[in-house]
């Protein structure tokens, strides 16, 4: 029986069950969820706001070339 089999997954799977309790792991499951999901949208937005400071950065270095001209 080596760790592929899915008798020996099954097995975990019940005493996984035994100690934690559905409950428990079904809250469990929505807090992962929602760490992922804030996750992503923290990488969504760090994104955007990369981008929208690359946007500017141009427009910056040609108002400061303009004043010590």
């Amino acid at each position: 029986m080596g760790f592929s089999s899915w008798a020996h997954w099954l097995v975990i799977l019940v005493v996984v069950v035994l100690i934690f309790g559905t409950k428990k792991l079904r809250n469990v499951g929505k807090d992962l969820g929602g760490a992922v999901h804030d996750f992503k949208k923290g990488l969504n937005e760090g994104s955007e706001a990369d981008k929208t400071a690359a946007a500017e950065q141009p427009a910056r270095n040609e108002e400061d070339a303009g004043k010590s001209g």
